[in-house]
């Protein structure tokens, strides 16, 4: 169950903590650095039932995170000058940091914008082109969004009771992993249909939580941010078709150069798993010129990823952890691809 994966983590980030480790393997590691993956930074509390409430940290967090990295001598640096560090052969350069958001959502620029500003700190927004266009869907959140507000659903005549939140819960891991094991198509018209019979109206849904291309103007504009690529639609590209997955990244590239004037030169596969990105869309990546592509696959980087600089591994800042004494365990790459080997 998802609640006891979460206890379990928490009591290591604890029992890590407590022993100061985390110091002392940064010390020792040959990692060169973490990159970070967040999605949304938002200063209310979730509510009861929240489970996309992982990809959502609080502004003050954000902005003791940066504070704290500094203090523990690592540089917060761009994507472009984390690949140079990734090759370097200066063994005393000093670990680095990227902070990267993916989705572009509103809330990053009420909210995340200002921190980073105010803190001088190089940052990563990767962008599904659609999804600014008003016409894709966060269909995580819609679920989510449904379940919230009723108290039974029906998913192509099958009856959930959701009357509570434990039940609400269950019903919203049983929707979401079924889509998940969709093809990309199916699971479009399973979420349309979803939709349709909840009257919840998804398009606005996604105006209302994405930015549209005239906010996403000033993070264009921003010389601390670097625009990065997250395809159209926000398929899992394993999912697809070869052809259909290079053209979800290529042509996110495309408009993003249209709109912009600059070809973005990183991108971030959607979801990020093994199951949604692999060898196959990291060639695809490094043959339609990406200079780096994002997982979500836990790890530190490493002087061996400047040869595979389209499949780097990233830690997520999630919203169920944020303590501050725990940035100390997520500033130490180490760790997680430690974890990441005896999990994965």
């Amino acid at each position: 169950m998802p609640s006891l994966k979460y206890a379990g983590i928490r009591a290591m980030f604890e029992a890590l903590w407590l022993s100061r480790l985390p110091g002392l393997i940064r010390a020792l590691s040959s990692s060169r650095g973490v990159i970070f993956t967040l999605h949304r930074v938002l200063p209310d509390a979730p509510a009861e039932f929240a489970p996309n409430a992982i990809l959502q940290v609080r502004p003050d967090f954000l902005d003791y995170c940066i504070t704290r990295l500094r203090a523990l001598g690592l540089d917060i640096v761009s994507m472009d000058e984390a690949v140079i560090r990734m090759a370097s052969t200066d063994d005393h350069e000093r670990q680095f940091v990227v902070f990267t958001f993916d989705d572009a959502y509103k809330d990053n620029l009420q909210y995340a914008l200002p921190v980073l500003r105010r803190q001088n700190s190089p940052f990563t927004l990767y962008v599904p082109t659609a999804l600014v266009d008003g016409t894709g869907e966060v269909w995580w959140q819609s679920i989510e969004d449904i379940i919230g507000r009723e108290n039974a659903i029906t998913v192509d005549g099958e009856r959930f009771d959701t009357s509570t939140t434990t039940l609400k819960q269950g019903a919203y891991n049983v929707l979401y992993w079924r889509m998940r094991q969709m093809p990309e198509m199916d699971r479009v018209s399973l979420m349309r249909r979803f939709a349709d019979e909840h009257r919840y109206d998804l398009d606005q849904q996604c105006g209302d939580l994405i930015m549209d291309w005239d906010q996403l103007q000033q993070f264009a504009d921003e010389p601390l941010c670097t625009i990065g690529a997250h395809t159209v639609h926000h398929y899992e590209l394993a999912k697809l078709p070869v052809e259909q997955a290079r053209s979800e990244m290529a042509q996110s590239a495309d408009i993003l150069e249209a709109k912009f004037g600059h070809r973005p030169a990183h991108i971030s596969y959607p979801i990020g798993g093994p199951a949604s990105a692999g060898p196959r869309e990291f060639e695809l990546a490094r043959e339609l010129g990406f200079r780096t592509g994002v997982t979500t696959r836990p790890g530190g980087i490493y002087a061996q990823h400047s040869q595979t600089p389209q499949a780097l591994p990233r830690i997520s800042l999630n919203g169920l952890f944020q303590k501050r004494r725990y940035i100390d365990v997520f500033a130490t790459g180490t760790i997680f691809s430690t974890l990441g080997r005896i999990t994965g």
